[in-house]
C-alpha cells in the first residue's frame, strides 16, 4: 500500500472499492442454474468472487487506516 497516497487519493480509492464490494456482493447474491453443469461453473465463479471480496475487504481496510492517520 502507498503511504504517500494524498487523502483525496485515498478517499477516491475508498469509492472505488467500496462500488468493487457492492458489485461483488451482488454477483455473489445470484440464484444458482437449475442446470447442473451450469451451477458447477457458477459455483467455481463463486469460490473466485469470494477470495475477491476477501482482498478488497482487506485493502478497503488498509485505505481507511491511511485516511485515519492522514486525519490525526
Amino acid at each position: 500500500m502507498n503511504t504517500a497516497m494524498s487523502r483525496q487519493e485515498l478517499e477516491a480509492k475508498r469509492d472505488e472499492l467500496l462500488k468493487r464490494l457492492e458489485k461483488i456482493k451482488k454477483d455473489v447474491g445470484t440464484r444458482l442454474s437449475t442446470d447442473s453443469s451450469e451451477r458447477a461453473v457458477e459455483l467455481e465463479n463463486a469460490e473466485v468472487l469470494n477470495e475477491i471480496q476477501r482482498v478488497t475487504e482487506e485493502e478497503l481496510q488498509n485505505i481507511e487506516t491511511l485516511i485515519k492517520l492522514k486525519l490525526s
